[in-house]
């Protein structure tokens, strides 16, 4: 007798994500920042072919929006270029209160994770490298930051990015519950 077959009808990753609409780039007053430059070289017949790629952050901290991206080619600046060009079709918002996050929360990417928590007024961004990018660029002033596991920039950014999607405004969780805003705390 054969074990019954499970029930794929429902899957529950899919009913939490939500499409995305895609956020118009040039209506927004982006900064960007490069996280990190990497030297590749591939070993050719004829050599070592020499090339570059760039992960770089942008956000516009007066609509906390953000997005990341990468770009790869011959030379520094034209690498840097493409990687802006990547974040700008990669653009997130994030919910956030005036000052700090709403709550503590663990992103995770790979094997990198970033704790963020919220932090009181006049604390300031407690944060590394790739970290301190990605929460500057969102415009978040006070936040704590660490960051676990993996050490590889691509990872520490997506996973922060991954963390600042989780943050839920109090309407959102409000309407998924089915009660009224004013009922909720905090």
């Amino acid at each position: 007798m054969r074990p019954a077959q499970p029930d794929w009808s429902f899957n529950k990753k899919m009913a939490a994500t939500t499409t995305r609409q895609r956020i118009d780039a040039n209506t927004l007053n982006l900064k960007e920042q490069v996280v990190s430059i990497n030297r590749v070289t591939k070993v050719v017949k004829g050599g070592k072919n020499l090339s570059f790629s760039a992960l770089v952050v942008v956000g516009d901290p007066g609509a906390k929006i953000v997005g990341f991206g990468t770009g790869k080619a011959k030379e520094v600046p034209a690498a840097i270029k493409k990687g802006i060009e990547a974040a700008k079709k990669n653009l997130r918002k994030v919910h956030v209160l005036s000052t700090t996050i709403l709550h503590p929360v663990l992103g995770q990417f790979g094997s990198g994770m970033v704790l963020l928590k919220p932090a009181p007024e006049g604390t300031g961004v407690i944060a590394g490298g790739p970290v301190r990018a990605v929460i500057q660029a969102v415009g978040i002033p006070n936040v704590l930051t660490k960051s676990i596991g993996s050490h590889n920039p691509h990872n520490v950014v997506k996973a922060t990015i991954a963390a600042l999607e989780q943050l839920r405004d109090k309407n959102e969780v409000a309407e998924l519950r089915g009660i009224d805003p004013g009922r909720l705390r905090g």
